[in-house]
């Protein structure tokens, strides 16, 4: 029977996600809307971004942070484009981001020895292959195939080349080590359920030593370049954006922030994903049709969950179709790249009480799916 409990937000997008529990737009009413971004008062707000996002997320003291122009890729084409060149490049990469990053180190900056290491969504590629007098390009979590890094343990400390991560979809819901990691980008529009367009990108001193002593061969437009004569462009770490940012948005996060530090934090924001995760656990051992594309549980992501189902694919969109027309579960069909699947968001906005409600109605959608069409 069709169930009748609906989830209270049916927000399952995983990008951008849900907003967190109890959020208003009165809420953004300090924002200094018509002000410049570079005003004292402008400035302060981008600032005060930067730093409860290091207070929030244990950023070490000694590596900063900016907001970055077009999300977090635009963080990480800025991070690339500006560092990679002086050493060969390791990439890894098991799902759509991840492939693009090799795509544009292969073809488009071209970079010599550059070694491309993949697998299948749901896979994860050996790490172990990885040679640290490289550049090692990857992403913490893949978005798309719900696959994660389990761990940093395969890094070492004394590294020669950097360590460039796209943590999007992992940053306020995993332990990601800092101190392994030389570049970090994100956006706002994961964990924390903030808005698009505004990316943020964090570098290590030994990323910041780089940028100094290394110019690269190809031009750099203006929103790429972090130095300017041979400098750090410091103020880009202080508030001063290198284009125009929306302070509304800015505003969002920092309720978003401000809403993080309320519960308790990163910890709170990882408990709170894992939780969610588990309620999925729970119904995927009792319903054989459902299965976490995910191979393992050790690189099962507690943000961005993957599935396939036990349904061709042309039921599979009738199963998403479905979902979405009684206001259960939007935005939850596997991305355009990946097999045909589900992808629901669980990271920390979402309620688990929310995908409480959800489940019986996979098992509608999925019994309904299977019916002739009439």
């Amino acid at each position: 029977m069709k169930p009748s409990a609906k989830p209270s937000i049916a927000n399952f997008s995983s990008g951008p996600c849900a907003k967190r529990p109890g959020y208003k737009l009165e809420n953004l009413k300090s924002a200094p809307l018509g002000r410049s971004h570079r005003s004292s008062l402008g400035k302060a707000k981008l600032q005060k971004a930067i730093e409860d996002t290091k207070k929030v997320l244990k950023i070490p003291a000694d590596y900063i942070v900016g907001i970055v122009p077009a999300s977090d890729t635009g963080a990480m084409e800025m991070a690339m484009w500006s560092l990679l060149g002086p050493r060969g490049v390791d990439v890894f990469y098991w799902e759509s981001f991840g492939k693009e990053w090799a795509t544009d180190i292969e073809k488009q900056l071209k970079i010599p020895n550059t070694r491309v290491f993949k697998s299948d969504y749901g896979k994860l590629p050996d790490l172990k292959q990885a040679d640290f007098k490289n550049d090692v390009v990857f992403v913490w979590n893949g978005t798309t195939s719900g696959v994660k890094v389990p761990n940093g343990d395969w890094i070492p400390d004394d590294r020669g080349g950097l360590t460039l991560c796209d943590a999007t979809s992992a940053v306020f819901a995993m332990d990601v080590p800092w101190k392994k990691l030389d570049v970090v980008t994100f956006s706002w529009q994961k964990v924390l359920g903030g808005e698009a367009a505004h990316g943020m990108l964090v570098l290590s001193p030994r990323a910041v030593e780089r940028l100094t002593s290394y110019s690269p061969p190809w031009p750099l437009p203006k929103i790429f370049r972090l130095t300017k004569k041979g400098e750090l462009a410091k103020d880009i770490f202080a508030g001063s954006t290198i284009n125009t940012p929306s302070m509304l948005a800015n505003e969002d996060y920092l309720d978003a922030l401000a809403w993080a530090e309320s519960l308790g934090g990163l910890s709170a924001l990882m408990e709170r994903s894992n939780a969610n995760l588990k309620v999925f656990e729970k119904f995927v051992e009792s319903h054989p049709w459902i299965h976490f594309l995910a191979e393992t549980k050790e690189i099962r992501s507690n943000t961005s969950v993957c599935f396939s189902v036990d349904l061709s694919p042309d039921q599979v969109k009738a199963f998403v179709k479905l979902l979405d027309k009684e206001g259960v579960a939007f935005d939850c069909g596997a991305y355009r790249d990946a097999p045909p699947g589900l992808r629901f968001w669980c990271g920390a906005t979402v309620e688990a009480s929310d995908i409480e409600k959800l489940l019986p109605w996979l098992e509608w959608a999925y019994e309904e799916a299977q019916k002739p069409a009439s």
